[in-house]
């Protein structure tokens, strides 16, 4: 008995983090999942911080907490996820600490247990994983999505979260877990991000030289949107965060990233010159061979998509053949979007009750 004390207070203090907004939907089995654990209940909390739900989260959370006291519900008066981020830095007891949302499902009794583990033998400061969009219990249309959105054309070609690498790898697309020194190093959460908070914190994490491992050990299974309006308002979002992201970090622009606001002013461009020569009954011999470029690369993306849709279909079966176009259309489309109504907007301040600790 006396060797089972000593060794589970040789385990690290686990501080989950768990920013949360209206998730009266799936709040419970997440908690519940993390409350069993195979780890000791004595060396982890769960911190919920909640950005003023509406909804019955907070009561769900109040209820589960007064039997659990390792459950601990607190504010979070700048709603946005980035600030719920940081009240769990913040107010958390942890050596080390691992973010997880209140919409996703965590397949792995010993996901506690393996992060301990993972940080003990990588001697990494942060640890990421992977977050496929494959939850139990997904509608035929969300199962399109998580197709998609795993597919070559769906997501960017350096991320790790649709896959199964284990080892040192960059943090800036998948990491979610930090000792506490990190904060000491990089700060905090910028919480003028409500979108893509995360890859700024983890560029910067990466741009301080600290180490980060990742694992499939760690995955977290995330429910996708449930319609193509919210998948398209989803992606806006994103787009938005990715133009907040690149003018604090100007230097971590690619051509592949602006691919998308390309695509869409591509598809605005054609359209209005269609929408020209139709009315005019045609169109300036200067303006003909821009109104072929576009619609050349048009029709690229369109037997880039089909492409991609037969080829999910010849591994997954013809039933979300009619769905995958639209949504790849979405996901290009809305953050195409979104990066054109950041980038011509001025930027805002953080939202109320927010505060900035960022270290660049």
């Amino acid at each position: 008995m006396t060797s089972d004390r000593s060794e589970a207070r040789a385990l690290p203090f686990i501080t989950v983090v768990m920013p949360v907004r209206n998730e009266a939907r799936f709040i419970r089995e997440t908690i519940e999942s993390l409350l069993g654990q195979d780890y000791p209940a004595d060396r982890f909390e769960i911190i919920v911080a909640d950005g003023h739900s509406d909804d019955g989260t907070r009561e769900i959370v109040c209820r589960i907490a007064r039997e659990h006291p390792q459950v601990r519900l607190l504010d979070n008066p700048g709603r946005r996820s980035s600030a719920g981020r940081n009240v769990g830095f913040r107010e958390g007891r942890g050596d080390v600490f691992v973010v997880v949302d209140g919409h996703c499902h965590i397949p792995d009794a010993s996901f506690l247990s393996h992060l301990a583990e993972c940080f003990a033998r990588s001697g990494a400061d942060c640890l990421g994983r992977p977050q496929p969009l494959d939850p139990p219990g997904l509608t035929p249309f969300q199962e399109a999505v998580a197709l998609a959105r795993a597919a070559r054309l769906g997501h960017g070609g350096d991320s790790l979260i649709y896959g199964d690498f284990e080892g040192y790898a960059s943090p800036v697309s998948n990491g979610a877990a930090y000792a506490r020194t990190v904060f000491d190093r990089v700060g905090y959460v910028n919480e003028r991000f409500d979108a893509c908070e995360d890859v700024e914190f983890n560029y910067r994490v990466e741009k301080a030289g600290l180490t980060s491992y990742t694992s499939p050990k760690l995955t977290v299974r995330y429910y996708p949107r449930e319609s193509l309006g919210g998948l398209l308002r989803q992606m806006r979002r994103y787009g938005r965060g990715r133009v907040r992201f690149y003018r604090s970090h100007p230097e971590a622009m690619s051509l592949t990233a602006v691919v998308p606001a390309c695509f869409t002013a591509g598809v605005f461009a054609a359209a209005f010159l269609a929408v020209c020569s139709l009315a005019l009954g045609g169109l300036p011999l200067a303006l003909h061979a821009p109104l072929v470029l576009l619609s050349g690369l048009l029709a690229l993306y369109a037997a880039l998509t089909i492409l991609a849709t037969a080829s999910i279909c010849a591994r997954h079966g013809l039933g979300h053949a009619l769905r995958l176009p639209a949504i790849f259309l979405a996901i290009h489309g809305g953050l195409g979007l979104g990066m054109w109504e950041e980038a011509l907007s001025p930027e805002r301040a953080p939202a109320q009750g927010a505060s900035e600790e960022v270290r660049t």
